[in-house]
């Protein structure tokens, strides 16, 4: 037995070996094979970063060509071509065409090609590139004299002076101003003025008192507690987000506007109001005062000027304008719009012969701000 034993030890010998010598060709064949895909994945990986990068490049050439474009410094009319080249784009050139498509001014469409040409291949961007105006156009709105969605109801002994075509318009059909366009059209202009987080008063104490860009969030009341007669001198618009009041209490006060807007986003209406113009108050031109409820305005004296300022627009958008003035009113009013007279006046609201273009008044007319947007984007590989 234990002779046996001992040749079946013997006989295993080496077996260790044969096995290493199999699993080491194997190993081989295999280390082989994954080499060559390794490889082959190292070529391939480049070419495909080659193509990422001149993909980039070329998306690149797109976004600086609509910067050029929205810097509205290129001239062009329908049919005209703009080319240059961008160099070091990832390593590569870019070179750009930008063909503006039509001529009209409130909907500009571009044509933008982009493209990167490498050693033995290349890659191009075919872009279109249209413009949207954010903000309706209100034009419409300051072609009459008295405006409004519903009826208007003014007074007998109100005198209404317009040219031909200027006529009142009750039930007007077309766009009317959305709060938040509104909104965002003002906020833009009092971002870096001054600011108010609360209810807010402001005393001019018969100094003549330069004021805006404002922004209140909170009511605002604006004053002069002495008996000298003083102005707000407007520099920029005024926005208050509650009622505002202004002249109903105290001394002589004048609103000189300077072509700037008093907007109240205040949607208060009935009893009270979300803005009042009181009889302490005069009113200057050319100026635009835009309220998003009821307005009370019966300011003291004339409003507006026909010679040596201008006249003033009133819009009130989903509220009432309850106009009660003491003199003559050069301008024009919409909303929903109800004229009284005041004891012993007879008013005269005049609208302007040329109407409010030479006036530039800050309001939503014609293109404010345009927005641009890539309507297709197409790549190919050259």
């Amino acid at each position: 037995m234990k002779t046996g034993l001992k040749k079946f030890a013997r006989d295993q010998k080496g077996q260790a070996m044969i096995l290493a010598v199999v699993m080491l060709l194997v190993g081989g064949l295999a280390v082989s094979s994954l080499l060559s895909y390794m490889g082959t994945g190292l070529i391939t990986g480049q070419v495909y970063e080659d193509k990422v990068a001149e993909l980039y490049a070329a998306d690149a050439g797109v976004e600086d060509a609509i910067w050029k474009i929205q810097l509205g410094e290129l001239g062009l009319c329908a049919g005209q071509s703009y080319s240059y080249n961008m160099s070091d784009v990832n390593g590569r050139g870019v070179g750009i065409t930008i063909t503006r498509l039509n001529n009209s001014t409130d909907t500009v469409t571009h044509s933008v090609e982009a493209t990167v040409a490498g050693d033995d291949s290349g890659t191009r961007i075919y872009a279109y590139v249209y413009t949207d105006n954010k903000y309706g156009d209100y034009a419409g709105l300051l072609e009459q004299i008295l405006t409004s969605p519903g009826e208007i109801d003014v007074a007998n002994k109100v005198v209404l002076e317009y040219p031909e075509g200027a006529a009142p318009y009750p039930n007007y059909p077309y766009g009317w101003p959305e709060v938040w366009e509104l909104e965002d059209f003002y906020g833009g202009q009092v971002e870096d003025g001054t600011r108010y987080y609360s209810d807010t008063a402001i005393d001019i104490f018969g100094a003549n008192t330069p004021l805006g860009p404002l922004y209140v969030d909170g009511t605002l009341d604006i004053k002069n507690s002495s008996a000298s007669p003083a102005a707000v001198n407007m520099t920029g618009t005024i926005y208050a987000t509650g009622d505002t009041e202004i002249g109903t209490i105290g001394k002589d006060i004048t609103l000189d506007m300077a072509g700037h807007t008093l907007f109240v986003s205040s949607n208060t209406t009935g009893n009270q109001k979300a803005l009042i113009i009181g009889g302490q108050c005069t009113v200057k031109g050319p100026g635009t005062i835009v309220v998003v409820g009821d307005i009370e305005f019966k300011p003291k004296s004339q409003v507006g000027e026909e010679e040596g300022g201008g006249p003033i627009f009133i819009l009130s958008v989903i509220g009432t304008t309850t106009v009660q003035p003491s003199g003559h009113v050069y301008g024009a009013i919409a909303g929903g719009i109800e004229v009284y007279v005041q004891q012993g006046e007879q008013p005269v609201i005049t609208f302007p012969d040329d109407g409010f273009e030479e006036y530039s008044l800050n309001f939503l007319i014609g293109v404010q701000d345009l927005i641009y947007n890539i309507y297709s984007w197409e790549v190919s590989l050259l």
